[in-house]
């Protein structure tokens, strides 16, 4: 969902937020003790001008599809229940959830946008699966029941719908829109819970990679990710995360360099630097929360928030695209609401 490792998203949700943290300490988890434990949170992930006519409908674009925000910090998935004491595996589950997020046109750009976003997770017979947006996650390896430390493995599949439409700068827009890629790759992670604070709090690193598999970049990209959460009430979750997005040399010659006729249509100085190798071009930190309007963060219907501040770095900042069209300071932003399961 909305989102929302240590990749923290962005977002006006920050007085959603306020409010929420306001309202209890983290003292108070250990004063008032949860009847059950909250789970480590489900992963999920995120050269040519293709010109485009300006008239074309722009394509439906999610923010999840960016990869911008991570739901892993925002909302803990139900956990075991007393009842059912020779079930070997984590009780199945189900979370569905819709919102709005703010985000930049185009990452690296200056003008903002608003879009839906969305996800619906869950956990059956120990697998675990997660959607938002235009991308698919599964973690191929079964959570036992009761089990403190979660080992993640699985398939991701998703749409990069990056400056494919509703391009707001005139100049990046002259340059030519992008064709949707499809990208696939693998994720893998280890969460453990009970670190710091309590028995309910959770830490996990993970590493996501994708590739191109359209033929639109043809490149890839790696993000590892550490995010922190814990409950500071049966009611209220806060989480942290913090990221780091490498790319590979397709990807930015397709999206951050400005060929000569590029160059010529937009105005844009010609620059060759981000397609030259492989580098780090935006690193990320977040913060998100979840109130539960039930009472109860096992179930029933949760508000949801996160705020993201991101800084493209290196070559990707030093892009016309970025430098003179757009800003290196990239903020994300949005609210939902959750139903769980």
């Amino acid at each position: 969902m909305v989102a929302p490792a240590l990749r923290l998203p962005s977002l006006p949700f920050l007085a959603l937020l306020a409010a929420a943290i306001g309202t209890t300490s983290p003292a108070a988890a250990d004063e008032a003790a949860l009847p059950y434990e909250l789970p480590p949170a489900d992963r999920s992930l995120s050269g040519g001008r293709e010109p485009g006519p300006a008239s074309q409908p722009a394509p439906v674009r999610y923010a999840q599809d960016r990869g911008d925000i991570d739901d892993s910090i925002l909302l803990p998935a139900a956990r075991d229940r007393d009842e059912d004491g020779d079930r070997r595996w984590a009780r199945d589950h189900f979370a569905v959830a819709a919102g709005v997020i703010s985000v930049p046109s185009y990452n690296g750009s200056d003008e903002r946008t608003v879009l839906p976003a969305f996800y619906l997770r869950g956990r059956v017979s120990g697998f675990a699966f997660s959607t938002r947006g235009t991308n698919f996650q599964v973690d191929l390896i079964r959570q036992k029941r009761g089990q403190r430390t979660d080992f993640k493995l699985g398939p991701i599949i998703g749409l990069r719908s990056d400056r494919t439409g509703r391009i707001k700068d005139a100049q990046v827009e002259a340059l030519g829109e992008r064709k949707l890629a499809v990208e696939a790759g693998l994720a893998m992670g280890v969460t453990r819970q009970g670190v710091f604070t309590s028995r309910y709090d959770q830490l996990g690193v993970r590493v996501v990679g994708l590739a191109d598999v359209s033929g639109r970049h043809g490149s890839w990209f790696v993000s590892p990710t550490i995010d922190y959460g814990t409950p500071l009430s049966k009611r209220v979750y806060v989480g942290v995360s913090a990221s780091l997005n490498i790319y590979g040399k397709g990807f930015g010659r397709y999206y951050y360099d400005v060929d000569p006729l590029g160059s010529a249509a937009s105005g844009l100085p010609v620059y060759d630097r981000a397609g030259r190798k492989a580098t780090a071009g935006k690193y990320t930190i977040g913060l998100a929360g979840a109130w539960a309007l039930s009472g109860d963060l096992r179930k029933g219907f949760v508000l949801l928030g996160g705020a993201q501040y991101g800084r493209m770095t290196g070559r990707f900042a030093a892009s016309p695209i970025v430098r003179d069209a757009g800003s290196a300071d990239q903020w994300v932003g949005g609210v939902g609401i959750a139903y769980q399961f």
